[in-house]
């Protein structure tokens, strides 16, 4: 669980690091130049992602409590939902003008529909440490950048692309976790 926690920890620190230690990104860029020192920080998390895959797929089964029968489908109705709000600000369309924190926000429905299905120990600390982060990220850029200027809205088209595109990457996801030996159509793991 070691490696686990300190992908959490790593991925913490390289996303809040520039509102709570600006100071320290200042200085990073004043070194190494911005590009360079966005470089930096990119790597930290690309690191911190590798750690969090290597650390919960070597940790353990340690349960904590036993998801809901059928609680799977809630999971994949909330995932549909996380991976087209992940998408909703690149994409441009009308969402994008309605919505202040959209990948954030799909961000913490992707932790959450994981607690709901996963009871291990291994599983709170990844998914329920990335949906602690969010909120206090969206916190602290609110605080930074103040009151939201709202973006001229989109094509809706777009948010229907976005849409086409959710469902593939839904069924990519699916066969992924498939080829690892969860079936996410099935309603209930355990």
């Amino acid at each position: 669980m070691l490696l686990l926690t300190l992908g959490v920890a790593l991925w913490w620190v390289a996303h809040l690091q520039k509102r709570l230690r600006p100071a320290l990104r200042r200085d990073l860029e004043k070194a190494l130049g911005e590009g360079p020192s966005k470089g930096v920080i990119s790597l930290v998390i690309g690191i911190s992602l590798a750690l969090m895959i290597i650390g919960y797929r070597s940790a353990e089964f340690v349960p904590v409590y036993t998801p809901l029968a059928g609680i799977g489908h809630l999971n994949n109705l909330l995932m549909l939902v996380a991976i087209f709000l992940m998408g909703v600000g690149p994409a441009g369309g009308v969402l994008s003008a309605k919505i202040r924190h959209p990948m954030l926000i799909g961000g913490f429905l992707w932790g959450v529909a994981h607690l709901l299905v996963n009871g291990d120990l291994a599983s709170i600390i990844l998914f329920g440490g990335i949906a602690a982060w969010v909120p206090l990220q969206m916190r602290l850029i609110n605080a930074s950048e103040g009151p939201w200027e709202r973006p001229m809205p989109g094509n809706a088209l777009q948010d229907g692309k976005l849409a086409l595109l959710t469902l593939f990457l839904f069924v990519v996801i699916a066969g992924v976790h498939w080829l690892f030996g969860l079936n996410v159509f099935q309603g209930t793991f355990g």
